[in-house]
Order: C-alpha cells, then structure tokens, then sequence
C-alpha cells in the first residue's frame, strides 16, 4: 500500500512528488517554458475524473476543478483537486487527499496552495501564502500548530498550478524530440526543480476514441518506487486544451496506469481521430 500513498495525485500532476535526479545530461535553456502565456487552455467550470490502475486494482480515482473566484481582493482561478482511494484497496489503505491552489489568472503564479491529507495514519495539513514580490512565503501547519518562513525562486509553482501553467506557458512551436525543460516548484518547505523531456507525438486510444497526443518523459530517481529513470511516461492532447490523457509509470514491483476516464467544460474543441 506504499505505492498507493505515494501515487494518488503524483501521477496525475506529474511533478508533484519527482525531486530532479542527477541524470548527467545538460539542461537546456527554458526555451519551450516561457514567463509568457502562450497558450489559453482552459476556463472555469472544467473538470477532470482520473482513474489510477495498479495490474487488474483500481486503486484510486482523482478529480480536478477550476473554478473562477475572488482571492484577496483579486482575481484567480481556484483549481480543487481530490484523490481517494476506492473498492478493495480502499479496505487496505484507505486515502483521502485535498489540494487547492489559488493562482493568477493571466499569468499562472500561485498564491495560495493547500495541502490537507490523510493517508492511513499520515495526516498533513499544511496552507503556503506566497509574496512573489520578495519571492517568499509562509508555510502553516495547521496540524503542528507552526508557521516557517520559505524562500523560492521566481516563477515558483506548487504542486497543482504546475500543471495549469505548463498547459498555457509550453510552447510547442518548433520545438525538437529530445528537448528538455525545467521549472521550480515547492509543496512543502523545500522547492526543487522538476525537469523533464519531449518524446515526440503519438496518438494514444482511449474510451473516448483515438486522441493525438504529446508525450514527455518526466525524470525520475531509480530507485525504490521506478523501475529505471525513464519509467515515467505522460500524454497530453496535443489540441489548445492539453488535456492530461494518461500516465504509464514503470514500477520495481508491476506497473500504474492512469487515464482520463471523464471530463466537462473544456473550452476548445476536443480532438479526436474517428478512423484510424
């Protein structure tokens, strides 16, 4: 049931708990993260249903919102993001997982990111309030009862406005297989740098039909959890929506599968190939 706690959202919002490993290769320049939004590629009202598969288990599902909101006297989206576990291995290991993020609108920056889970006998609950002004914040644990002062480098994202900044600031212009990027990232005291690799284009089949995609390689540690570094593999449709279609992570022990398996309030058009 380790596996479980540790993949519920991670393998969803594929940076969430991935520490850049040393691989030995060069990063690149950000070319294809820019500060810039690029993209426009979603809207209030959209949701996401994951399911998570480990062999013949469903083990888990996970949800996604948006929602438009007022944060401080500001404008933001407001993304909720929940994982459970369910069935039997809910009766093994039983999850509940809460994020949200607060976050700018126009430019993906986070404001607020929570983190409020239970997993078995590990509880967390943890608010980070960011100032991107002094690129720094304050981490309160609710459970602990303490607040910590965290420092961060500039454009910062935590675990779940990653994604929704990634979908509007990946420029997929001229972009080669191979390329590389990175960005800083932070959901508990510490950021690290998320790194990971373009693979080219595949179209992928779902339940929905057969849907051209994007794929990337996030980087992994080798270790106890991935098989080899490159056990980690992510599809995205390759559309203005970006939608996460799913995610195959090798494991030492068998493998996970996540896919999209519900959505609604997408604001482009969802490509899909009806013959192929």
């Amino acid at each position: 049931m380790y596996l479980i706690r540790h993949f519920i959202l991670f393998l969803i919002f594929f940076p969430g708990a991935i520490a850049q490993p040393n691989t030995g290769d060069s990063i690149q320049s950000n070319r294809i993260v820019t500060d810039q939004k690029v993209n426009d590629a979603f809207q209030d009202g959209e949701w996401f249903r994951f399911r998570m598969r480990y062999g013949f288990l469903n083990a888990s599902y996970a949800t996604a919102t948006v929602r438009e909101t007022t944060f401080k006297d500001q404008a933001v989206y407001h993304v909720a993001a929940t994982g459970k576990t369910t069935g039997f291995a809910r009766w093994f290991f039983k999850v509940d997982d809460y994020f949200d993020s607060y976050f700018e609108k126009d430019i993906v920056r986070p404001i607020r990111f929570v983190r409020n889970i239970s997993e078995g006998n590990y509880k967390r609950h943890v608010e980070i309030d960011f100032d991107h002004n002094t690129q720094s914040g304050i981490m309160n644990d609710l459970l602990r009862k303490t607040k910590t002062e965290i420092d961060f480098a500039p454009n910062v994202q935590d675990l779940v406005s990653t994604f929704y900044f990634l979908r509007n600031h990946f420029d997929l212009e001229g972009i080669q297989v191979g390329e590389t990027a990175s960005l800083h990232m932070i959901y508990d005291k510490k950021p690290f740098a998320f790194r990971f690799r373009f693979l080219g284009y595949e179209n992928v089949k779902t339940k929905f039909g057969v849907v051209p995609c994007v794929k990337f390689r996030p980087y992994v540690e080798e270790g106890r959890i991935f098989k080899k570094e490159s056990g980690l593999s992510l599809w995205v449709s390759n559309d203005n929506n970006r939608v996460p279609i799913k995610v195959v992570a090798e494991l030492s022990v068998g493998s996970l599968d996540v896919d999209l398996v519900d959505f609604k309030g997408l604001k482009h058009p969802f490509n899909i190939i009806v013959n192929e």
